[in-house]
């Protein structure tokens, strides 16, 4: 009679006799060279398992670092030509108005009145206004006071409006509601009307008066966008854990809310920084913003307009480069949008 195969060793068995914990993985399983089913296993178990190894979490390549929301913005904004061609302009636009002189040699106060809206000439090709101004060098030198306004209103607004909203959204109560109150007064101000009313008193020709009006009317919008937007950041998981670990309430804001809240706000102060410089042209048409003898576009429109029809070149030039520089930072906004808001990829 055939001798009797050796029993396997014995191993714990659970309810119902059967193993839970199944093969251990410290266990050596022997291929049985007689190409069976054991060694087909064997080998598909091998390779998945080599697969494992070479491949991420998901199975379809090595494994990467993951992106950091700023990281993945950066990755998707410099393969967007719209913010490549937004940036480029906007560069241009910041380098003349800090060195103006680069692309004009002449002094926009300079004027000549025996050549009064003449049309463009050799050396003056944008030719020159009632004055007898050249119109090229007050349009280049326009961008300063623009650029100027702009960016330093847009800061103010954005550091003031982001602080207030970001510290009544987080501790929420009777600050938060009081914050909503006057923000709500502050909306229901024409910007206009505020303008003509604030600035007329105004006796400054410098460009400080046009930038604190304009930072006034400016951060409740950006005081509501940072209120919602810590109020979402800190419902969070990672924020509640941190509060159980006995974070500070100042750690938390700073550490783990305010990085994570602050993507709208930045996406909201780049727009409206183009609509920051039309206002200043606006206001500078009106004739309470910038003055004499501050070169604005605002104010070089405002003298061309009565003459559109004699001389409409004096109206052209710095009417155009008002409204390409306002479209670069829309755009810029936009890029940026598009970049930080997960919702539209």
């Amino acid at each position: 009679m055939p001798e009797p195969e050796p029993e396997p060793p014995e191993r714990a068995e659970g309810p119902g006799g059967y193993d839970p914990v199944g093969p251990r993985r410290h266990e050596a399983i022997s291929p049985t060279g007689q190409g069976g089913p054991m060694d087909l296993a064997l080998e598909e178990a091998e390779s998945v398992e080599g697969i494992e190894k070479t491949a991420g979490p998901t199975g379809r390549g090595p494994t990467e670092k993951a992106r950091s929301l700023w990281s993945d913005a950066w990755h998707q904004l410099r393969r967007n030509p719209v913010f490549i061609l937004s940036s480029l302009l906007i560069l241009f636009l910041v380098g003349i108005s800090i060195w103006p002189q680069l692309i004009a040699s002449g002094d926009p106060l300079q004027c000549d009145l025996s050549k009064s809206q003449q049309g463009s000439s050799p050396g003056h090709p944008f030719g020159y206004d009632t004055q007898g101004c050249d119109v090229y060098t007050r349009t280049v030198y326009g961008a300063r006071a623009s650029i100027t306004v702009g960016v330093c209103a847009t800061l103010g607004a954005a550091l003031l409006g982001s602080a207030l909203g970001g510290l009544a959204g987080f501790f929420g109560g009777w600050g938060d509601a009081l914050l909503s109150r006057v923000a709500d007064i502050f909306f229901g101000i024409p910007v206009v009307l505020g303008g003509l009313v604030f600035l007329s008193v105004v006796t400054s020709t410098t460009v400080w008066p046009v930038v604190g009006f304009i930072v006034l009317l400016g951060w409740p919008q950006i005081a509501r966008i940072a209120r919602g937007s810590v109020i979402t950041a800190k419902q969070n998981d990672y924020v509640q854990a941190a509060r159980a670990l006995g974070a500070g309430n100042g750690r938390m804001l700073l550490r783990h809310v305010a990085p994570n809240a602050v993507a709208p706000v930045i996406v909201v102060a780049t727009i409206a920084l183009g609509t920051y410089i039309a206002l200043e042209a606006t206001l500078s048409f009106l004739g309470v913003g910038l003055r004499p003898p501050t070169v604005s576009w605002g104010i070089d429109i405002s003298n061309a307009a009565s003459q559109i029809r004699n001389a409409p070149h004096m109206l052209l030039w710095p009417a155009g480069a008002l409204s390409i520089t306002v479209l670069a930072f829309i755009m810029l906004g936009d890029a940026v949008r598009d970049a930080l808001d997960p919702k539209l990829r």
